[in-house]
């Protein structure tokens, strides 16, 4: 077994360890009830005719029906899990704050901004495959980028207030050190804002969101209870250091490639197994649960592995960004350790969990680079 670090409690990482079995268990039955879920609602001919509803119509009205009905089940049917898994389980581990009814008004909300979202982009999508038909891969791919670009710069400033309050930070002395920390890489914040997370949860968290004017760092309001001045400014260091790396954009032309290959893998295999696809707008409607499918098949299996092992190289990069920041390491170190032993992140995974599933370095592997950074030559550990 490895070796724990001393700042980790071992304890709590025996429960971390349970708590991430039960939850990998839980989204394994969830992606499995999905898939059953969108193949009935394809070969069950449910799909077919929600695509010819209103024939006689402008295809936007249908458009917009079968998107409402297919939104509407998925969530319905997957509601039981979902109510098992944010609600009863993390009850159950003594995270969630939430009652019932505060629970579900979440839910409805979440439905009403995915309905929003899923016409918008998937209106996009269908669009330009009606349009542009024999090379639909390629506009499509790059259209995603533009769409990234706007969620990015939007989810600040209307999405995120739609599920929690953000008032801004009246700890002079935190939001001045804050913004030392961000003029030293070179960015300046629209604000300094606490969200009220205890609301939902006993997990803390904090991040530098937005592009331009609507950036912003948000601190949970039960990570400012637990956390020091430093031990903030080492996890805000961290979020500047991936700005400071241009990791953002990274992401979004690594997600475009990747979209883009996805996007032809699925025109050349929908063309070869349904013959109807692209004939025209109704029936790409009709074809849209297989699309996901495939689309999701790709992303989660070929590509995550990949892209988690890029964004973990990303992570160490803006690990590194911040101890040098910082003048004393143990706060970072102190912050990844009671992070971890307070939302019970496995500090220690099995390579092949951390392999499918860990977008970050393990909390325990991160606290070992830290532990060898050299200041002196401020070098990064691998």
């Amino acid at each position: 077994m490895v070796k724990m670090h001393p700042l980790l409690n071992r304890e709590k990482q025996v429960l971390a360890r349970r708590y991430e079995k039960e939850k990998h268990l839980i989204g394994l039955g969830s992606r499995l009830w999905s898939l059953l879920i969108l193949l009935a609602f394809y070969f069950s001919g449910l799909s077919l005719k929600l695509a010819f509803v209103f024939k006689e119509k402008s295809i936007i009205w249908t458009f917009l029906f079968y998107m409402f009905v297919f939104l509407l089940t998925l969530s319905l049917l997957v509601f039981p899990l979902k109510f098992y898994s944010s609600y009863l389980h993390e009850h159950r581990w003594q995270f969630s704050n939430q009652s019932f009814r505060s629970w579900f008004w979440d839910q409805i909300k979440s439905f009403i901004v995915g309905l929003v979202v899923i016409w918008l982009v998937a209106g996009l999508l269908l669009w330009i495959m009606d349009q542009f038909p024999g090379y639909w891969w390629l506009i499509a791919g790059l259209a995603m980028a533009g769409v990234s670009v706007i969620l990015a710069t939007l989810f600040p400033v209307v999405i995120f207030p739609i599920f929690n309050k953000y008032t801004p930070i009246e700890d002079k002395k935190l939001t001045k050190a804050l913004a030392d920390i961000l003029a030293k890489g070179g960015l300046k914040s629209s604000g300094f804002f606490k969200e009220d997370s205890s609301r939902q949860t006993k997990k803390e968290n904090a991040f530098l969101a937005g592009l331009g004017k609507t950036r912003r760092v948000v601190l949970a309001d039960n990570l400012l209870e637990k956390m020091t001045v430093p031990e903030i400014e080492s996890i805000i260091a961290h979020e500047v250091g991936h700005f400071r790396y241009k990791h953002l954009w990274l992401n979004i032309g690594l997600g475009t490639i990747e979209q883009l290959v996805i996007f032809f893998i699925l025109d050349r295999f929908m063309r070869l197994v349904f013959p109807q696809f692209l004939s025209s707008p109704n029936w790409n409607l009709n074809l849209f649960p297989l699309l996901i499918i495939a689309g999701g098949v790709m992303s989660g299996f070929i590509f995550g592995p990949l892209t988690n092992a890029l964004s973990r190289l990303f992570e160490k990069q803006a690990d590194t960004y911040a101890l040098k920041m910082i003048q004393n390491k143990r706060y970072f170190m102190t912050a990844l350790a009671g992070l971890a032993d307070r939302n019970l992140a496995n500090a220690y995974p099995k390579w092949w969990i951390k392999i499918l599933y860990y977008s970050h370095p393990p909390i325990g592997e991160r606290l070992r680079r830290a532990e060898e950074f050299n200041y002196a030559s401020k070098k990064e550990i691998v």
